[in-house]
This record gives C-alpha cells, structure tokens and sequence, in this order.
C-alpha cells in the first residue's frame, strides 16, 4: 500500500515550525533562554508530529545551565562533521562546488530581496530557517528540499548521539514531505562515503571564528577550510 502523506501544515504553522527550530539551533546564551517557553507554548498549535520534537528540546535546553549547553554546542556542531550545520558541506565536502553553492544560496535570498550580512554562511541551518519562516516559504522550503539528504544525516546523527537538539532538526525534516526511494538511497550514500574530500582554501563568506585569510598562501598548495564556530542567527 501507497504510504499515506501526513497533512500539510498551514502557512503560520510553517513559520512558527521553523523560527521555532531556528532559535533552538543557535548557540546557546540568555537570550535563547528567554524564547524557550514562547517557542514551548507555539509548539502546541503545531501538529504532534513537529510540536513534541519541538518541546522536546526545550525541555533539555531550560533544564541545563548556560556554560554547560555553550560547550555542549561546540562538542556537537564544531567537532562531528556529521553533525554539520552548514548545508552546502554535505554535498560538496571542502571542494570547489562548494563556493558556487555558497552563491546559489545567498543569490535566492537577493532574489526575495533578503540581502544577508557577511558576518552569516548563508548555507547555515538557522540562516536557511529563519530566512524560510520570515522572509520566503516557497524558496526557504526548496533550499531544503535541495539539501535533503544532508538535513536527514545530521538529524540520524544527532538522534543516534541522544543530542539535546536532535527533536530541533526532527521537527525540521517533519515539516517536509516523506522521503522517496532515491531520496533514502541517496543519504544512505552519504552516510556510507560521506561528502567529498578534496580540500580547496574556500572563503567566500566571514562568519565568527573563521579565518577569511588568503585563501592559498602558497601558489599551488591548499589551504584546509576550518570549520567555523557560529553563534547563532539572529
């Protein structure tokens, strides 16, 4: 039998759903405590299948103290590359393709004229959220239907993990429609190869903690793209 599609939600359950998990996946500090029992009482007009995710990981951020959820951010998102929150690096690893992915994406928000600050990768998860819940659902919503396959990786990654943010990306990938056939082969590849390995000096965007240096120092010899520490969109 035909898997049955889960009801669409509403246009206001799709920006409180993905502010909801924006503010959720940026690093932790006061302000994000603030949000928590707003984002707690907006889960409950969301469908279970995305409000309880949701709730989930507002129960574990409220219940964990600042400095102990600031290293836990970076342990999760900084140090596993399966964790990545960047979308773009699933797919194109530290590679060439990358730079031009970069650019796809910050050309959809000029295209909405949505001009994104140079301080933001415009491929990080908060950005493509916050940009989908505020600024463009249809565009918002292709950006990660096109980064499908990394999404769902980072939300196995995190499940597998227990991370406290996994229900945050859980409520994401419940706001799409179910995976297809070649959709599940494809994160399965993913997870089995993981992203492409050349490494080419990118730095396309400033971002904190991000050493925007020359690119290659040496004519000839790569620079490894770090991965940056991001605090958050805002």
């Amino acid at each position: 039998m035909k898997r049955k599609s889960p009801p669409q939600l509403t246009e206001v359950q799709l920006t409180t759903a993905w502010q909801s998990a924006s503010l959720l996946l940026g690093y932790p500090d006061h302000q994000l405590l603030d949000h928590l029992d707003l984002i707690g009482r907006a889960s409950r007009h969301l469908p279970d299948r995305v409000g309880e995710p949701l709730r989930a990981t507002v129960a574990r951020l409220a219940d964990t103290p600042i400095p102990e959820l600031e290293a836990s951010y970076v342990e999760t998102f900084d140090s596993r590359r399966r964790n990545n929150l960047f979308l773009t690096y699933f797919a194109h690893g530290d590679t060439r393709k990358r730079g031009v992915a970069l650019l796809r994406f910050k050309q959809t928000y000029l295209a909405s004229g949505y001009d994104l600050t140079d301080d933001e990768l415009p491929d990080h998860l908060c950005v493509v959220l916050e940009y989908a819940a505020t600024i463009d659902h249809a565009r918002g919503r292709q950006l990660l239907l096109d980064h499908r396959a990394g999404l769902e990786l980072l939300r196995l990654a995190l499940a597998a993990s227990g991370s406290r943010w996994a229900g945050a990306v859980e409520a994401v990938t419940a706001t799409l429609p179910p995976l297809q056939g070649d959709e599940v082969e494809a994160i399965r590849r993913l997870a089995a190869e993981g992203p492409p390995a050349e490494e080419v000096g990118l730095t396309p965007y400033a971002t904190p903690a991000f050493d925007a240096g020359p690119a290659v120092p040496i004519p000839g010899t790569p620079t490894p793209l770090p991965m940056p520490t991001f605090p958050g969109a805002r």
